[in-house]
């Protein structure tokens, strides 16, 4: 049996989830891979824990819950956050999960440059390095030779990025396009089964926690063509943000909703990657098509030389669904290396 240690930085929803399924899941790998999985630290924006021989995930997650800061941990509880914590404690792989940042990256980009530099591997969920540097990012994650893991930034527990860098590797892909936003689709969805306009819609989704409090990455389309551009990279398409022609859905009005029901078709805002570029925009999709999904629902159909066209649907957002996919990309790095 050895040890894997790590750390968790970024302790909202997605971190959270990420501890709570380890603790679900760490004897099932132990017992398959033969590795102890062992939380050493996880931090917050202004506190941390930090325990050498591992820290109690649930109680991780019922400090932060009850207290609001990782700091109030038992024992362990510290201030050393950040790249500080990188250098205070002696860890294996670097679960990054703090908030995407699409103007500067930060801290998602220091952070994992740092933990590359030092010949660790990374698990990230979030979308902003890559979307802005990603070029930069994978350079450096091949010059340190480790390991960088990024399944969900794009589609939660949808499986898409290893679908189309392992099992279709043997195929030529020509698109890939999709619903990549859970909260876009829900109001969209909302809006045609209800019949509510848009603000309303949008209010219901925020009451409801699926939008957030300042919705404009996810309505003006930024979110997803923050997925747009990992795509492409992932295709091999050298692309940034700011290649992408982005529109949301904060102008769509209900007689437009209504407009296409009553033609056989739903309003739904799609992500593409094609030889016709990067887009982000609102479409009509037919009714009866894979693409007629409620709720906060993902798809992505990736067209292909060999397999034809393969639709993918999962859960796009959620604590236990995005940590889900984090840690398969942790169990590939345990078959790779332990």
């Amino acid at each position: 049996m050895v040890d894997c240690k790590l750390v968790i930085l970024g302790f909202g929803s997605v971190g959270q989830g990420v501890a709570n399924v380890v603790a679900m899941k760490k004897a099932m790998i132990s017992k398959e891979y033969g590795v102890d999985l062992k939380v050493v630290a996880a931090a917050d924006s202004s506190t941390s824990a930090i325990c050498a021989e591992g820290l109690d995930e649930k109680l991780l997650v019922s400090t932060k819950k009850e207290t609001g800061k990782l700091g109030n941990y038992p024992e362990y509880g510290s201030d050393i956050v950040g790249i500080d914590l990188l250098d205070a404690v002696d860890y294996d792989i670097l679960i990054e999960a703090t908030p995407t940042n699409i103007k500067t990256a930060e801290p998602a980009k220091s952070l994992t440059l740092k933990a590359f530099a030092d010949g660790k591997d990374v698990v990230t969920s979030n979308k902003g390095h890559l979307a802005l540097f990603y070029k930069e990012m994978h350079e450096a994650k091949e010059k340190a030779g480790v390991e960088f893991k990024f399944e969900a930034s794009v589609g939660g527990a949808m499986p898409i990025i290893n679908l189309c860098q392992y099992n279709l590797a043997s195929c030529g892909i020509s698109s890939i396009k999709g619903i990549l936003n859970g909260t876009t689709n829900y109001i969209l969805s909302r809006m045609t089964s209800e019949g509510t306009t848009y603000e309303n819609t949008l209010k219901e989704s925020q009451q409801l926690g699926i939008a957030e409090t300042d919705p404009t990455q996810d309505v003006e389309g930024i979110d997803a063509a923050c997925k747009v551009v990992i795509l492409a990279n992932v295709l091999g398409i050298d692309a940034t943000y700011s290649d992408v022609e982005v529109r949301g859905i904060s102008n769509i009005t209900l007689d437009a909703i209504e407009l296409a029901k009553q033609e056989g078709y739903y309003v739904k805002l799609i992500g593409e990657v094609s030889k016709n570029g990067l887009k982000v925009s609102p479409r009509l999709v037919k009714q009866n098509s894979p693409y007629a999904i409620d709720g906060t629902l993902n798809l992505a159909t990736v067209t292909t030389d060999l397999a034809g066209d393969i639709t993918v649907i999962g859960k796009g957002a959620g604590s236990i669904e995005t940590a889900s996919a984090m840690i398969s990309d942790l169990i590939s790095i345990l078959k790779l290396k332990y």
